[in-house]
């Protein structure tokens, strides 16, 4: 018979690298590392589902080679170390985590895929090392993390998102508390102010970072402001100007 189920079974099961196992464990890490990248592009997140694969069967692979190295050359003798390559992975994934953070001007953006990269990562070389069940609940659990507790999150802080109110004035601006008022009596917190002066066009540009419930009538704020008939433009957006 061409196919041996034993000999097939026995491999599958062994704790020596072999090409039964390492096929398994690739497969397995790729799925898993897919089902977190699903999550993340739906959240329409840039590293999606081939990102994720790479990054849990790249980290499943470097730890087959950890094994596999000590296993072939020094024959598990105190030489060998199998866990010299794979602690890099750990390391070198801050590069692609990195890559994935967005920085902009007053809010940064990509936390949460960075650090899904290294808890994905992580999966893989629980794969690699034979730590099925750890891994696969890890994959739930990340699965749970991302989209549960975003649900707590929003539930929790809804209407409290920051939001950047941008004001150009149409000269230089000592004293920003007069503005600090309108805000004040729309309930809305300022958490942060920054101001950017031009001296060459005698204008001033005061970007507030604000806090505030959905039901604020920005609108309303925003001809309250303007009315005083100092005020040129006024922008609410997510990014400072400074």
């Amino acid at each position: 018979m061409w196919f041996d189920m034993e000999n097939f079974a026995g491999q599958f099961a062994a704790e020596e690298v072999n090409l039964v196992n390492s096929v398994f464990k690739l497969l397995l890490s790729m799925v898993l590392g897919a089902m977190v990248g699903l999550e993340r592009r739906h959240k329409g997140q840039i590293a999606g589902m081939r990102t994720f694969a790479l990054i849990c069967m790249g980290a499943t692979l470097a730890m087959l080679v950890s094994i596999y190295i000590p296993m072939r050359l020094f024959n598990w003798t105190a030489n060998g170390d199998p866990g010299r390559i794979a602690a890099q992975v750990i390391s070198g994934i801050g590069f692609l985590g990195a890559g994935a953070i967005i920085q902009m001007k007053g809010s940064v953006r990509g936390l949460t895929t960075a650090a899904g990269m290294w808890m994905t990562a992580s999966i893989g070389l629980a794969v690699g090392a034979g730590m099925y069940k750890v891994a696969v609940i890890a994959g739930v659990l990340i699965i749970l993390v991302l989209t549960l507790l975003e649900i707590c999150e929003k539930h929790l802080f809804k209407g409290r998102e920051q939001k950047i109110v941008r004001l150009k004035v149409n000269y230089i601006v000592k004293d920003a508390s007069p503005f600090r008022q309108f805000f004040s009596t729309h309930n809305v917190h300022i958490s942060d102010e920054f101001l950017r002066y031009d001296y060459t066009q005698e204008t001033t540009i005061i970007n507030f970072m604000v806090r505030s419930h959905d039901k604020t009538d920005f609108i309303k704020l925003f001809d309250e402001i303007h009315a005083t008939g100092d005020v040129l433009s006024l922008t609410l957006t997510n990014e400072v100007n400074n």
